[in-house]
């Protein structure tokens, strides 16, 4: 059963979904089922790079990937970054040369985040 938030991705055609609403069906695309993504967190191995860290900022929340910086090379990427405030979210779209970081303009500061990387998969705060 496919629940509100959780990200799948097709390992043939590289399609990827986040459910906007849940439902009983299997998602399929190309005749597979679609992967579901686990989201990984700070017990996991490579967090150094990878947990997203929220940080106070004027008018919002900054949200950098991993205590040391995340590679953003042509290969090895954030795709994205995402924050998550009770069932309001939103996400910030990220290429390679640019910062693994981005500003969240928000009222809430205790927000969650969570980020893809496509090499990694999807991380959360």
């Amino acid at each position: 059963m496919a629940q509100r938030k959780q990200v799948y991705k097709c390992d043939v055609c590289g399609n990827m979904i986040e459910v906007l609403h849940g439902g009983e069906g299997d998602l399929v695309c190309c005749g597979e089922d679609m992967k579901l993504f686990e989201e990984k967190s700070a017990a996991e191995e490579g967090k150094e790079k990878h947990v997203p860290v929220i940080e106070a900022a004027d008018g919002g929340v900054t949200v950098k990937v991993g205590s040391n910086p995340h590679p953003m090379e042509e290969k090895h990427y954030i795709e994205w970054i995402e924050i998550l405030d009770g069932d309001d979210s939103c996400r910030h779209f990220l290429k390679p040369g640019q910062a693994p970081e981005t500003f969240f303009a928000t009222k809430n500061q205790k927000v969650t985040a969570r980020e893809y990387c496509n090499v990694h998969g999807l991380w959360k705060s």
